[in-house]
């Protein structure tokens, strides 16, 4: 009797990519040739772009180019080891000073502590927080690094609608007050823009003892006066907040951090394993970031904060009348929803056609039927840019009437 053959282990991928082209959903990665800014070569032709969440425009910043090139020479590149064997420079040292005096809103003892990315950061936070006698309760539309740090809790997860705070009550009432309890949730949220209802999050965190876990990737550097982020913006103080980061968005470098009391960021240390099994981050990127700090900051923050403002109201005025609109966004992320995802991909196309690097979003990362242009607005548009992209969104949507 002859063995049959070994089931070939390419056709089961290969099968499965089919099926995304299928469906419009393989993801294609775009090369540029130039920084991060409004202006750049992509696939070797010269576009604006709607795609970075260099919110402010300091990804290309002077500045911070020299500061990066200023701590390669005193810190050297790589930082050699992890933090806890060899790697924590004093470069790491002093961004964390700075950040827990900075960020977030505490009552008590704030400290920070650095990451790589916040995918590691919020991977850290919920899996070092959380256990099997836990229950997390998380906002549906919460970013895929939360959801993956539920599941690595091995917490029981309860998925509130989103920001049905009413909803949320509910539940928690329901379960009563065995184990640990940790409420999760974006600020600003990656694909809506909208924003997460903090204060009476926060308010239900507190009645039942609850932690608070605040994604702020979107909001730090762009939300509150000094750019201190959407939990300083509201005025909001709890010990039980721990507060998330990042620093490649609006920031202009990479990596994130997690603020808290001294005790939770203690616990991450010795419990995190994000953080205890990974080479910390080159020093210099840590340099670097000491001085966007001091431009986020500054008057030069404030000023373009101010602009991003004037872009985003200048956007959401211009294109109120479509029946796509922008959803409820007041963020630098401006939604146009599409619905079908071959239909996103096409006016992406269209705009790319026109010089416009406006990427389409599709599902999974957004819910089936959704499919949109992903619009990221920047301090460092000018406003002819904005106008140019209105105007060809304009032309292609329908009206609220149903006219062409």
């Amino acid at each position: 009797m002859t063995t049959p053959p070994p089931a070939n282990p390419f056709d089961r991928i290969e099968s499965a990519l089919a099926d995304l082209d299928r469906r419009a959903l393989r993801r294609r990665r775009r090369v540029a040739d130039t920084p991060c800014a409004p202006r750049i070569r992509l696939d070797g032709r010269d576009v604006v772009s709607f795609a970075s969440n260099d919110y402010l425009g300091l990804a290309d910043h002077p500045e911070l180019a020299s500061a990066l090139a200023e701590g390669a020479r005193r810190y050297g590149v790589g930082s050699g080891g992890s933090h806890l064997l060899g790697g924590h420079s004093r470069a790491h040292e002093d961004l964390e000073a700075a950040l827990a005096g900075y960020a977030g809103g505490f009552a008590r003892r704030p400290r920070a502590l650095s990451f790589s990315t916040g995918y590691m950061a919020n991977l850290a936070i919920l899996a070092a927080l959380a256990g099997p006698d836990a229950t997390l309760y998380s906002d549906a539309l919460n970013h895929a690094s939360l959801i993956d740090g539920a599941r690595l809790s091995r917490a029981r997860v309860r998925i509130y609608p989103h920001g049905d705070t009413d909803a949320l009550a509910a539940m928690m009432a329901q379960d009563g007050a065995d184990g640990p309890r940790l409420i999760v949730t974006d600020s600003v949220f990656s694909m809506d823009g909208d924003v997460a209802p903090l204060p009476a999050l926060l308010a239900l965190a507190e009645r039942h003892g609850a932690w608070l876990v605040v994604d702020d990737a979107h909001g730090f550097g762009v939300q509150a006066d000094d750019g201190a982020g959407s939990v300083a913006a509201l005025g909001l103080r709890s010990p039980l907040l721990v507060y998330m980061g990042t620093l490649g968005k609006a920031a202009g470098t990479a990596g994130a951090f997690v603020v808290a009391e001294d005790t939770v960021i203690e616990w991450l240390i010795q419990r995190a394993r994000t953080y205890i099994f990974t080479t910390a981050a080159p020093p210099a990127l840590a340099h670097a970031t000491l001085a966007s700090l001091g431009l986020l900051r500054g008057d030069e923050g404030r000023a373009r904060r101010a602009q991003l403002q004037a872009h985003i109201g200048a956007m959401r005025a211009a294109l109120a009348d479509t029946a796509w609109g922008v959803g409820e966004s007041v963020t630098a992320v401006q939604p146009v929803i599409v619905g079908e995802n071959d239909a996103a991909l096409a006016l992406a196309d269209h705009l790319l056609a026109h010089g416009l690097w406006v990427p389409a979003v599709r599902p999974p990362t957004v819910p089936p039927g959704t499919a949109r242009l992903r619009l990221s607005l920047s301090a460092a548009h000018l406003p002819e840019d904005l106008d140019r992209l209105a105007d060809l969104l304009r032309g292609c949507a329908p009206r609220r009437n149903g006219a062409a």
